[in-house]
């Protein structure tokens, strides 16, 4: 009987529960021994000139070992994102502008870490203030330029060079336009951002930091440094969370170790909550305007999205995401006529990157608030105009009017599943009677359709699996997990082709030196990338020991199969015949094999979602009572692990639609820098949630496996935003931007009854 599809449980979970785990500021590692803690004076205005820092004061305080400016650095300012206008560079400690509060202005090293702050206290900044740019139309207008060498605020275009076409909705009987908000997140990963560096005999530096993939942080790392990649050596000790905000390194990354270098000395750094809510990359932060057009008997016919896009202070990741907005703006779909652009802009706050979903969610959360507008406008419930529109299953393989070409499908059967279990029709009759009492407690019902694409620009991964003459097997990937199960799935995969206990499996990652080349846990793509490449490097090391097993066994190798049993070589059919474990062959050779596994083309996993709301129409105040989901990635090799993932993606979609949002005042004061102001639920915030199972598998991989990851951040969100202004639809209430808070919702009642919306 195979293991796969079975709910293994975490081999993770007993250290994580008895001795806890191993993050980067945990580590005793000899290499560390004597390290100087690093502590940086950060900008606390948003925009300002700088015309003077005077450090001496901190050189003088307790503990302290130096104090450095920009000036005292060896390292050129640095494009974050290559892509970028290429005068958006960003220095490593500020020196003639600051550009967001929290950029780093001056590095203090002290003996011990309590000594730092006090040091930092005592460095002295004048600053001359400068205009601060919060809102992206006012960045548009170029009227106060970040980057006056750039000359425009623009840090990169998404077909901004193409006029829109002025016929687009011609022959369409409805046309709706709403501009919608999709607001910037923080990552709050459990971990903050950690780095510790050391500096070896040989002339390479040993880099310990909290990162989703150190293949590519070590690659960064050693280009902001200037050295050959060789000379960079990264270990990932375990890693709290990353959610895409530790994709790669940090600038702070490279500076840790140039001070380690400076000095001579290790040297550590790991940030408070506060910093890290300043300064770790965010999420999201889009203006879209939105026009859907089609027929009154439910059929749309053109849907554009324009797409104000917020890169924050420093052009990194975030610049290239309005790309996958853009390339998954028609959803699940079939609209014959889509346009879309994306501008992305620099404003003086944090700078954005990926947060899950990536891109992804932005377009969904668009499509879906259009379809919703678009029903309301026409009289048509809103599932009805989904189903009537999604992609036909018989059209897959099917290239969208974004340009991509979807694996597999089965959109209106995944909405139809998600209605069937909620009960659909019986909420609706129930919102009815509510509606017709007057009750203060209104009922909304909000369905999303979702397709997202995974394993996208990362298609290839490399693995390794060796088996040991003890029996026990090592497998190497260049995966990196945070918390998604690697170790009990990669094992799950070796050990279907082996027949060895997972117990008897050991999964390493993480480390540049054992495992060279990486692409790391992202984008969803790690069971279809990593987890196939486990996979397949298992089978061939099946082969390669037929092979040696042969001559033991005086048997062709065709005629030899695997005793999953007995962990051994077998003659096919010929039970009791002499045999050859796995651990026999390795005592006489070293049995291993790496492999490389390409999937050329990335996987499109798709479901819908159905949330029921209630919101209390005199607070404005909103409840999730119960969310049914369809999430389809595939067939799926631990239904426990793929549940964990899911159940973090519907946690994280319903905060957006409800709670959390980065808020920064006019003068780019960020308002909520603690976890005392920024919003985001506990469990006893959320309801249970109901997971309707779906497998449409893809032809892309051997597995038919797509990513899982991130399905819930991209179903969740528009079903209970959508939840939200169906609970207040019959009051004239059109559209809420989330987060749907009390405050925001009530003044939508108010503005609603007033004949305003």
């Amino acid at each position: 009987m195979s293991i796969m599809g079975t709910r293994v449980v975490r081999v993770e979970d007993p250290v994580f529960l008895t001795r806890g785990a191993t993050y980067t500021d945990d580590l005793t590692d000899e290499r560390l021994t004597g390290a100087l803690h690093l502590t940086l004076v950060r900008s606390p205005l948003a925009h300002a000139r700088i015309t003077a820092i005077d450090v001496e004061g901190a050189r003088e305080a307790p503990g302290v070992v130096a104090v450095f400016t920009g000036a005292d650095l060896d390292l050129e300012p640095a494009l974050l994102f290559p892509a970028a206008n290429k005068a958006m560079v960003r220095p490593w400690l500020a020196t003639d502008v600051v550009r967001f509060v929290g950029e780093p202005v001056a590095a203090v090293l002290t003996e011990e870490r309590y000594q730092g702050q006090d040091a930092a206290d005592l460095v002295a900044v004048d600053y001359d203030p400068l205009p601060a740019v919060i809102d992206l139309k006012a960045a548009a207008s170029d009227e106060v330029l970040l980057f006056p060498e750039a000359g425009t605020n623009t840090a990169l275009g998404f077909g901004v060079d193409d006029a829109f076409d002025e016929s687009l909705f011609d022959g369409c009987d409805v046309v709706v336009t709403r501009e919608i908000v999709n607001q910037r997140l923080a990552a709050a990963p459990l971990e903050t951002r950690a780095a510790a560096a050391a500096w070896g005999g040989d002339g390479r530096v040993t880099i310990f930091c909290s990162s989703q993939n150190a293949q590519i942080a070590r690659d960064e790392i050693a280009g902001w440094l200037g050295v050959d990649k060789d000379t960079v050596h990264v270990i990932l000790p375990d890693v709290g969370g990353g959610f895409g905000a530790k994709i790669g390194a940090d600038p702070e990354f490279a500076l840790v170790a140039r001070l380690a270098e400076l000095q001579g000395r290790p040297v550590r750094w790991s940030e408070s909550r506060s910093e890290n809510m300043t300064g770790m990359v965010q999420g999201r932060a889009q203006l879209q305007t939105i026009t859907i057009g089609g027929n009154r008997d439910g059929k749309v016919q053109a849907y554009r999205i324009d797409v104000l896009a917020d890169a924050g202070a420093y052009p990194r990741l975030g610049t290239y995401l309005p790309a996958f907005t853009r390339m998954m703006a028609p959803g699940t779909y079939d609209i014959p006529k889509v346009e879309s652009r994306a501008r992305v802009l620099v404003t003086t706050t944090t700078s954005t990157a990926a947060y899950r979903g990536a891109g992804r969610p932005e377009a969904t959360a668009a499509i879906e608030r259009a379809m919703d507008l678009f029903a309301a406008e026409i009289g048509m419930d809103p599932a009805e105009v989904r189903k009537l529109n999604v992609v036909a299953p018989e059209k897959f393989p099917f290239t969208t009017r974004g340009g991509v070409e979807y694996d597999s499908g089965e959109y209106a059967k995944a909405i139809e599943r998600a209605q069937e279990a909620a009960g659909y029709a019986e909420l609706r009759a129930e919102q009815a009677a509510r509606r017709e009492r007057g009750d203060a407690r209104q009922l909304g019902i909000g369905v999303s359709s979702y397709v997202e694409i995974t394993g996208g620009g990362a298609f290839a991964e490399d693995a390794a699996v060796e088996v040991h003459p003890d029996g026990t097997v090592t497998v190497l990937t260049g995966t990196s997990p945070h918390g998604q199960g690697h170790a009990t799935a990669w094992a799950m995969l070796a050990g279907d082709h082996l027949g060895i206990p997972i117990e008897k499996i050991t999964v390493k990652h993480g480390d540049t030196d054992l495992i060279p080349r990486g692409s790391g846990t992202m984008g969803s793509r790690s069971l279809q990338t990593g987890g196939v490449a486990v996979y397949q490097a298992a089978g061939e090391l099946v082969e390669l020991a037929k092979q040696r097993a042969a001559d033991l066994l005086e048997a062709n190798v065709d005629d030899l199969e695997v005793d999953k049993d007995n962990a051994s070589i077998v003659v096919k059919g010929a039970p009791g015949s002499k045999s050859v474990t796995f651990a026999q062959l390795a005592e006489q050779e070293k049995l291993a094999v790496s492999t490389t596994f390409d999937s050329k083309k990335p996987t499109f996993p798709f479901g819908a979602h159905v949330a029921v709301v209630e919101v209390d129409v005199e607070s404005g105040k909103v409840t999730v009572e119960r969310i049914v989901t369809v999430d389809d990635a595939g067939p799926v090799v631990n239904p426990l692990l793929a549940e964990g993932q899911r159940h973090g993606g519907i946690a994280q979609g319903i905060s957006q639609a409800l709670l959390e949002e980065v808020v920064y005042d006019d003068e780019g004061n960020p308002l909520t820098a603690t976890f005392a102001d920024y919003g985001f639920p506990s469990a006893a915030e959320l309801p249970s949630f109901e997971l309707v199972d779906q497998a449409t598998p893809t032809p892309i991989n051997p597995l038919g496996a797509k990513g899982i990851g991130e399905a819930g951040t991209i179903g969740a969100t528009p079903a209970v935003q959508s939840a939200v202004v169906d609970a207040l639809s019959h009051l004239g209430v059109r559209h809420i931007d989330m987060p749907t808070t009390p405050l925001r919702v009530w003044e939508a009642i108010q503005a609603a009854l007033k004949g305003a919306q």
